[in-house]
């Protein structure tokens, strides 16, 4: 459950600066869905480093 958590904060980060970036070049579509993409990477990752240093 713990890794669930890690994820929403990046989603959305990754949702809001989609939506900006979407707002401000007209084409808010592509711009959610790869903002929600890398934000979803970007907290998977970060997630996966924070576990190894654990170890």
């Amino acid at each position: 459950m713990s890794k669930k958590k890690s994820v929403f904060p990046g989603l959305a980060i990754g949702a809001a600066i989609g939506t900006a970036l979407g707002v401000a070049f007209d084409n808010l579509t592509l711009w959610l869905s790869l903002g929600i993409a890398v934000g979803a990477g970007l907290a998977i990752s970060f997630t996966q480093k924070k576990n190894q240093s654990k170890k």
